[in-house]
């Protein structure tokens, strides 16, 4: 065979394979998040109260990150995730999202994508925001109103509000939606981010507990740390029929899986690790409100049962996600995240030296602003409270950084030249209704 012969039927066989879907295609993409679950919480992280199998077997199987970060309440951090920015460049107030920013969604869906979210909303009531946001199909909870969540509730499905009266279970419900999308999409490749409703408070009976009421009625306040344990353990039940459908369809090597939680967990829960007692503090800047659970899991193409120590946050995920599809974002959007998929492929990749954090929830007239930069062991805020968490984890001793001195000092130093980057970062119309809540709070004072 000659080889002007031998190119044709090469290029034929290539032709052929792509036709046939044997070729190598744009991974699937799923972005799990959960709602307030701590880095505690997870066996694979060496927690101990409550068994997650399928997420241990996830990290055992993928990569496990030890130093994830992320903002300390719900809201403001699904916007960093979404953007792909930090909250000083685009958070307006809580329970919102701008409706002119760019998402993974937006970003993904023009590179092909079929798109799809379905969980916990909280980002606006405009009943067209999810289009806007990029997502082709929307099952969410707490989109044009706030109804229960778990037993008995109310969603929204592709704009339609529904009841559901007959003893269903809201996290059932939601799931099934992304089973369904994943198997109505197997042959072409798309983005599931699925916002799970779990286990925020709260802290209700589940279908497996022996407890369960299928008649139960509203969301009474409850922090039974036993149905905390419920959830968490009802949360990976879902995630693992989840895996099991995309294992039945046969595309699960040809699967990105991310699994995140979206804060801490919930302020004065009680979680153990070994004989550690580790005590929920969402809403709060330290350890315990920000640091979660990372798993990143791709048979074949993520190092399987490698940890990584190395730093990452919320505004990393949609880099992320656009390097799995091979992807760009315009180059006019700036982007303060950066991608940890070579890093969890056992690349050296761009390890972070610093996660920053600009913190403010605007809950009512509240315009307080907590900024911080750190790294493994040193924080810093931009007061100047300066923090060793080597040996203060809870932040009760600020040190003086005109005092510090070696390894200290050099942190203090790396610490506030990133916090000079965004001196200037916060565009001065995102505070103008805050602004004006505020002038008016002080006038009625006088």
């Amino acid at each position: 065979m000659n080889s002007t012969v031998r190119l044709a039927l090469l290029l034929w066989l290539a032709g052929f394979l792509t036709a046939s879907g044997i070729a190598a295609t744009k991974p699937n993409l799923i972005l799990i998040m959960v709602d307030d679950l701590g880095y505690e919480t997870i066996g694979a992280n060496g927690g101990t109260s409550y068994k997650t199998p399928v997420l241990d077997k996830l990290a055992a199987t993928g990569g496990r990150f030890t130093h994830c970060f992320v903002q300390p309440l719900c809201t403001p951090t699904r916007v960093q995730l979404m953007s792909g920015q930090y909250n000083i460049r685009n958070y307006i107030n809580f329970g919102n999202m701008d409706p002119k920013a760019v998402t993974f969604g937006n970003l993904l869906k023009s590179a092909g994508y079929a798109t799809c979210i379905t969980g916990k909303w909280q980002l606006g009531r405009d009943t067209d925001l999810p289009k806007k946001f990029g997502f082709d199909e929307h099952c969410l909870w707490q989109h044009t109103r706030r109804p229960p969540r778990y037993a008995n509730p109310g969603l929204e499905i592709n704009g339609v509000e529904k009841d559901y009266t007959n003893g269903e279970y809201g996290p059932d419900l939601v799931n099934d939606y992304a089973l369904d999308f994943v198997t109505r999409h197997k042959d072409k490749p798309f983005f599931l981010y699925y916002p799970m409703m779990l286990t925020h408070d709260p802290y209700q009976p589940t279908p497996d507990s022996k407890d369960w009421n299928p008649k139960a009625q509203g969301e009474q306040v409850s922090r039974d740390p036993k149905h905390f344990g419920d959830m968490v353990e009802y949360m990976d039940k879902l995630i693992g029929k989840l895996v099991a459908r995309l294992d039945s369809l046969g595309i699960r090597d040809n699967t990105l899986l991310v699994f995140v939680g979206d804060n801490g967990t919930g302020r004065g829960t009680r979680s153990m690790m070994g004989d550690k007692v580790v005590i929920g503090g969402k809403g709060t800047t330290t350890e315990f409100g920000m640091h979660v659970p990372l798993i990143v899991n791709w048979p074949g193409k993520v190092a399987a049962g490698k940890v990584h120590t190395d730093l990452a946050d919320s505004t990393d995920f949609l880099p992320t996600l656009l390097d799995a599809a091979g992807a760009k974002a315009p180059g006019n959007l700036k982007l303060d995240g950066r991608s940890f998929l070579p890093l969890a492929r056992g690349e050296k990749g761009q390890p972070r030296e610093w996660v920053y954090s600009w913190y403010s929830p605007r809950q009512g007239a509240d315009m307080t602003v907590r900024e911080l930069a750190f790294n493994h062991r040193f924080k810093l805020y931009r007061n100047g409270n300066f923090f060793d968490l080597g040996k203060d984890i809870e932040e009760k001793q600020p040190l003086q950084v005109a005092s510090l001195t070696g390894e200290a000092a050099a942190a203090a130093k790396l610490l506030q030249g990133a916090l000079d980057q965004f001196k200037d970062a916060r565009p001065a119309n995102l505070d103008q209704p805050g602004a004006k809540a505020d002038k008016a709070k002080k006038k009625k004072a006088k």
